[in-house]
């Protein structure tokens, strides 16, 4: 093969490596690998000491280590599993090797007096410290192999291609490295301010660490080698995105920049002022949408800050300019709340709001979908059915989408192109009620500008949290007993461990039956998934209206409902929800001007994470720092629903642990789309390959 120092690793197919037929190169596809740059970059996920031999008596449980014993008895042994069980010695210090599969010849080979080397964890069996499955081979007859010469890395693999296979190619694709070199494509002046190592040398360190390299160090992510790698792949994923950004604004979009009059007659109408946020992010759209180039804004809020409203004014300056807008939201019960504040709001204006979802079926379908083919609706409100093929808009000039981390950034990028043309695109206001911490902002969604409403409307009340066993339920339903009592309303939302939505909407069931028994004086309602949009809207529209005074219901109410009269949320098995989720069906409450409470209702014993979770709400209401703990205790691709968003996992990168390179990575993208933007692709192809995320959809 040649290994010219002018190779490209990224032209050379793996299939030139020895042993790489078709099967593997299939193989090594499906992880990603295409090439051998590829592979270079296919990180070890943790490490192995097998550097040196460690003495039997020496052992803890938990140690991953190499052994060297003589066995002394191996038998098979019945229980609720068969297994072959090997007695072993060193020194007189006793190790136990367990094999559940196995074969006679095995059994066989594992003679009285026979001497072996074997790798495994060390844990604690009935009859002493054993090993499980341990890789081993014998030392009878033969020279001892050498122990080997650096630690063990560990790949992510999958099915049909074993470890020491991966060790083997990228071996191989090293040593071609070492003579060829690696493309570099960090400018030299970034590279000299940041201390970084070569590029070449940390992808060494990482496939070959010497032995006296601190695993534990590895195994947080933190060594100088992988913090080179980490900062590249960062950088590569902001990159992305921006370009995404930057294509997207090289298109037109209409200039939204009729009157204001709509507008003014809207916020004249409504019964209370915006807040000086509310009024800042009107502002920011405001300039954004007429200046003839798509506005792609993300507006972040929190729990009750008013986005809704927002949206409503920016709906408007569409209307005014003669375009069409559209609004779509994740769950039906959301485009319902959103298609009821709409009309309310829309209707005295002499402007229609049309509905349009996946439940929409024949003629009301048929008409909605001719009306805004016609321009004769001038918005709409519904769920991801908008982006269907069959929905044509006749001037789409502003998409609103809610709750953006619930859709892919390719369905969002549908909506758009429903709208557009070759080079004229609609505007895009993106909303989300979870806040993002900077470190995802800067990530996940450096495509777009974003505004924040960080300030709630006057006269609303902080929500006191409290956590409660379960064997406390007399106490809790005594406090629903009282707030109702007292003319006030109460939720009861109900959760089951199980995903089955008819086993959640059944609890529910059986729970509103069981409140409405004890608590004599309630007048008790109930709103499930399960049940008839018309039947939940009627529920709905009793609770707002003060008709009922507790809501039983499952999560649905997560979001979009708004009743300020409800000054008290139980949510039982509290445990079983996430952080974010958890707040969401807080901020249901708290709404209106009296004290509001929330009580989280929990089954002991509550696991650590649980524990933390319950912890978090009760010490604070600050959606940004619930988003930053949620973000610490899920991760990103959780968090933000990494197979809806369309998100690319990383390979070394972790957005938590890295922030403190968040800074550094702007900086360098700044300078490499300014003076060196013909690094941009390459950079992004290295780590995203066929996931880069600037290519149109």
């Amino acid at each position: 093969m040649n290994t010219a120092t002018d190779i490209d690793l990224e032209q050379l197919p793996v299939t030139d490596l020895k042993g790489v037929g078709k099967r593997k190169a299939e193989q090594l596809t499906r992880l990603g690998i295409c090439n051998l740059q590829d592979l270079l970059f296919h990180l070890p996920l943790h490490y192995q000491d097998r550097t040196r031999v460690t003495a039997v008596r020496d052992l803890r449980h938990g140690m991953s280590v190499v052994v060297e014993v003589e066995v002394e008895s191996a038998e098979i042994r019945y229980g609720r599993r068969r297994s072959l069980l090997c007695r072993t010695n060193d020194a007189g210090a006793v190790l136990w090797l367990r094999f559940f599969h196995f074969s006679n010849a095995q059994r066989l080979s594992l003679a009285t007096g026979s001497r072996l080397r074997c790798f495994g964890e060390v844990r604690d069996g009935p009859f002493g410290p054993e090993m499980i499955h341990p890789e081993y081979s014998s030392l009878d007859g033969q020279q001892a192999a050498p122990v080997e010469e650096h630690l063990t890395p560990v790949y992510p693999a999958t099915e049909g291609l074993q470890q020491g296979s991966l060790r083997s190619l990228v071996e191989q694709a090293l040593e071609i490295a070492i003579t060829a070199g690696v493309r570099e494509w960090l400018p030299e002046e970034l590279l000299a301010g940041a201390r970084f190592p070569a590029l070449l040398d940390a992808l060494i360190y990482l496939h070959r660490p010497p032995p006296d390299a601190s695993v534990r160090q590895l195994e947080a992510g933190m060594h100088p080698a992988q913090r080179r790698l980490q900062f590249e792949e960062l950088l590569a994923h902001h990159l992305s995105l921006r370009m995404l950004g930057k294509r997207g604004r090289e298109r037109s979009a209409p200039r939204l920049a009729g009157g204001d009059a709509l507008l003014r007659t809207f916020l004249a109408a409504l019964p209370f002022q915006l807040t000086t946020a509310q009024r800042r992010v009107v502002d920011e759209i405001a300039a954004d949408v007429s200046l003839g180039r798509p506005m792609m804004r993300l507006v972040q809020g929190d729990v009750g800050s008013g986005k809704t409203v927002v949206a409503a004014a920016a709906v408007l300056m569409a209307v005014q300019s003669g375009c069409q807008a559209a609004v779509m939201a994740p769950t039906e019960l959301l485009a319902e709340q959103h298609l009821k504040s709409f009309r309310h709001w829309l209707d005295p204006l002499g402007l229609e709001t049309v509905w349009l979802a996946s439940r929409s079926k024949g003629a009301q379908r048929r008409e909605t979908l001719e009306a805004l083919a016609a321009g004769t609706a001038s918005v709409v409100v519904g769920t991801h059915a908008l982006f269907q093929d069959d929905v044509n808009f006749a001037a789409l000039g502003l998409a609103i989408i809610d709750e953006q981390h619930r859709f892919g950034v390719h369905q969002r990028l549908a909506l758009r192109e429903k709208g557009g043309s070759a080079d004229r695109v609609p505007h895009q206001l993106i909303m989300t009620a979870t806040p993002i911490p900077r470190t995802l902002e800067m990530t996940a969604y450096a495509d777009l500008d974003c505004s924040v409403i960080d300030e709630l409307p006057p006269g609303r009340t902080p929500v006191t949290t409290v956590a409660l066993p379960d064997s406390r339920r007399e106490e809790v339903m005594a406090r629903v007993e009282e707030a109702i009592t007292a003319g006030r309303q109460a939720y009861w939302v109900c959760t089951l461990i199980e995903e089955s939505e008819v086993l959640q909407c059944e609890n529910a069931e059986a729970t509103a039956e069981l409140l409405a028994e004890q608590l004599s004086r309630a007048r008790v309602g109930l709103v499930h998934g399960r049940m008839k949009a018309a039947d939940k809207e009627r529920a709905m529209a009793a609770f707002k209206a003060g008709e009922t005074d507790l809501l039983v219901a499952t999560t649905v109410i997560e979001v979009g409902v708004d009743v300020p009269n409800a000054s008290l949320m139980i949510i039982e098995n509290a445990e079983r929800l996430g952080l974010a989720q958890l707040h969401q069906l807080r901020g249901r409450v708290g709404r209106g001007a009296s004290q509001s409470h929330c009580v989280l209702m929990y089954h002991p014993p509550l696991s650590r994470s649980a524990r933390t979770r319950i912890a978090a709400m009760r010490e604070t209401s600050d959606g940004f720092e619930i988003a930053r703990r949620d973000l610490a205790l899920r991760g990103p691709g959780e968090v933000l629903g990494t197979r809806q968003t369309g998100l690319a996992q990383y390979r070394i990168a972790d957005l938590v642990r890295d922030e403190p390179l968040f800074p550094k990575v702007q900086e360098a993208a700044e300078r490499i789309l300014t003076a060196h933007p013909d690094r941009i692709e390459p950079l992004v192809r290295r780590w995203l390959g066929d996931n880069t995320r600037y290519a149109e959809v």
